[in-house]
């Protein structure tokens, strides 16, 4: 395992391995932070305003596959602390990190640079990045780190929370897609994997990325992040970045969704820039089926008016494919397409 870049000191060039090709470069990162991006209180929903709630939410995940969410319910404390404990574990001594470091794949609780690809990819990514299951919470919590001591409560508790607030929006989404009610509470929402990254300053962030181009292949994505800009979504041909707005959390569509939905919600192409002036911290709750479940688009939505676009598949073959082409957004639905019928 290479050394983590937040070991790293005194760094006053970027190494060639990690200088992107020209065309791949970030570019202007000047891009103003944007409040074109839909802001969601789901706070109306409980006060009687559901079906305005509901169309807000569909329309946004039509529109841009990326919204925010404030007056979510989670207690303002607990995000904090949580954000904290994150930015305190890679802050941890670099003997403590490089115990958390793995390069086994099927290692559930591992730190790393860059990507799970670091072998083999080309260029390097520059982010650390600490990742783990977390549902169900009593299936995987004692895997965790035991420092910093606060992890495994902070974490757990936040954990617990996103997973409630992924069924209040896939709730929601459902009822506004026409789905029968509880359509989400099973296999579909059977996993949920955590993603911690970590951008170090970067001493020339318009050569580099935290993380390139890439849509989520999970089902719904929900990010806690800290107050640094550097996530961008890619619409109309531009990118946008995403304004961290205070104690709200970024909410976006995965793959899963998409192919449920059968092409009516999307999931957006969005990456993660660098800057050279402060460190950023950001994590990501990724909601997933299980393994074995079978995702296909919802019998309600398709007819013969509206086939199928996709064929069924299990999860983890999706995944793997995914995996395998570095999470390609040219190619990785085209193999799950449903065969055109003349």
């Amino acid at each position: 395992m290479e050394t983590l870049i937040s070991n790293w000191s005194n760094v006053l060039s970027l190494p060639e391995d990690y200088i992107f090709p020209p065309e791949s470069r970030p570019g202007n990162l000047k891009i103003p932070c944007s409040n074109d991006i839909p802001v969601i209180d789901l706070s109306e929903a409980q006060k009687g305003d559901r079906t305005h709630t509901i169309q807000k939410l569909i329309k946004a995940a039509e529109e841009f596959g990326f919204f925010q969410v404030i007056n979510h319910g989670i207690s303002v404390n607990l995000m904090n602390e949580t954000m904290s404990v994150f930015k305190e574990l890679f802050h941890m001594p670099a003997e403590y990190k490089k115990n958390l470091c793995s390069d086994d794949s099927s290692k559930t609780c591992r730190m790393f640079t860059s990507s799970v690809n670091y072998a083999t990819e080309k260029v390097h990514l520059w982010r650390d990045n600490f990742r783990h299951q977390c549902h169900p919470l009593e299936r995987w919590q004692h895997l965790w780190p035991e420092n910093p001591t606060r992890y495994r409560e902070c974490v757990g508790g936040c954990s617990v929370e996103v997973k409630k607030l992924a069924s209040r929006i896939l709730s929601l989404i459902s009822e506004g897609l026409g789905l029968k009610c509880g359509y989400f509470d099973n296999d579909l929402t059977g996993s949920m994997t955590m993603s911690v990254n970590h951008y170090p300053p970067c001493p020339e962030p318009s050569l580099t990325l935290g993380i390139t181009k890439h849509s989520d292949p999970n089902l719904l994505t929900i990010l806690l992040q800290d107050d640094v800009c550097g996530l961008q979504v890619f619409k109309d041909g531009k990118w946008i970045a995403v304004e961290p707005l205070p104690h709200a959390f970024v909410v976006n569509i995965g793959y899963q969704l998409q192919i449920i939905s059968n092409g009516k919600l999307q999931s957006a192409e969005h990456r993660a820039v660098t800057n050279s002036r402060e460190a950023r911290t950001s994590a990501a709750f990724f909601v997933a089926p299980s393994d074995e479940c079978i995702v296909e688009p919802a019998q309600a939505l398709t007819n013969e008016h509206h086939p199928p676009l996709f064929k069924s598949f299990k999860y983890k073959d999706f995944n793997a494919h995914y995996f395998a082409k570095y999470g390609d957004t040219d190619v990785v639905l085209k193999a799950f397409e449903a065969q055109k019928i003349n």
